[in-house]
C-alpha cells in the first residue's frame, strides 16, 4: 500500500482481514455501527482503500464483494516503518530508548528484545 491509511481506514482493512469477503453492507453492521458510520461513509472508506490498492472490489450483481488486497504483515511492517522514518530518522535504537526513558517498557517487552536480539546477533 504506497499510502498511508487513516485509522478509519484500518478499522474496516482490519475487518476484511479477519472476514473476507464482505459487502458494504456486512461492513457497515460489523465496523459502522461501532463507529456512528452509515454505509455511505463506509462505501467512501472503501472507495480510499480500493483507490489506494489495499482493498480488491469484485461485482457480485448489484453489490461489491470487498477483500484485502494486502496481507496484515505487510501493512504493519510499512505503517511501522513510516512510523520510525517520521519519528526517528529511520533509526530504531532512539525508538527503543524514548521507550525505555519513558518507562513504557515492562519486564517482559524487555525480555522479548533481548530475545531478538540475540537471534539477530546469531
Amino acid at each position: 500500500m504506497a499510502e498511508r491509511a487513516s485509522e478509519s481506514e484500518m478499522q474496516v482493512l482490519s475487518a476484511l482481514w479477519d472476514e473476507a469477503p464482505q459487502t458494504a453492507a456486512d461492513l457497515t453492521r460489523r465496523v459502522g455501527a461501532a463507529n456512528g458510520w452509515t454505509q455511505a461513509t463506509v462505501k467512501t472508506l472503501l472507495a480510499r482503500l480500493v483507490q489506494k490498492g489495499a482493498v480488491t472490489a469484485e461485482a457480485d450483481g448489484r453489490r461489491y464483494l470487498y477483500s484485502p488486497a494486502i496481507g496484515r504483515a505487510e501493512a504493519v511492517g510499512e505503517e511501522s516503518q513510516r512510523f520510525v522514518d517520521r519519528l526517528f530518522g529511520g533509526r530504531v535504537s532512539p525508538l527503543i530508548a524514548h521507550l525505555a526513558d519513558r518507562e513504557a517498557l515492562s519486564d517482559a517487552d524487555i525480555a522479548e528484545i533481548e530475545a531478538l536480539l540475540k537471534k539477530l546477533k546469531s
